[in-house]
């Protein structure tokens, strides 16, 4: 039972002290009635829009708003935009995947060319002469 009474006694100590502490006042936010006021005391200005306006801007632009031709022709020209990027990216990898596709087969063709006359080399008898010379005396 002692453990219990240490711990409420703590806990009960660590709300009176975070009851106390000058950062609790900081916390608390006080009702306005009147202009909002910055950290100075002054009165804040208005930025934007009206707060008339400002709290009506989502209802008036729901997802069923017509939208004015301004911003059709830039959302327009941002699909266009990212549609170039995109080709230009699609292009340029398929360009790569050409490039590497072609000195695959020519690596291929040598490797083939080579391993061909090497074994021509090596079966060769001397009987007949070698498939280079036919080829050119015919």
């Amino acid at each position: 039972m002692s453990w219990t009474h240490a711990t409420l006694l703590a806990l009960l100590a660590v709300l009176l002290a975070l009851n106390w502490s000058p950062g609790a006042e900081s916390a608390a936010v006080a009702r306005s009635t009147g202009k909002a006021k910055g950290p100075a005391g002054l009165p804040l200005r208005r930025i934007f829009i009206k707060e008339a306006d400002a709290s009506n801007f989502f209802r008036r632009r729901s997802r069923r708003a017509v939208k004015s031709q301004d911003e059709l022709n830039a959302e327009q020209s941002q699909v266009l935009a990212a549609d170039e990027r995109r080709r230009e990216f699609h292009e340029e990898k398929r360009n790569k995947f050409e490039n590497y596709a072609e000195e695959d087969h020519d690596e291929q063709n040598e490797r083939t060319r080579e391993s061909t006359e090497q074994w021509r080399e090596f079966h060769y008898d001397g009987m007949d002469p070698p498939h280079e010379y036919n080829r050119h005396t015919a």
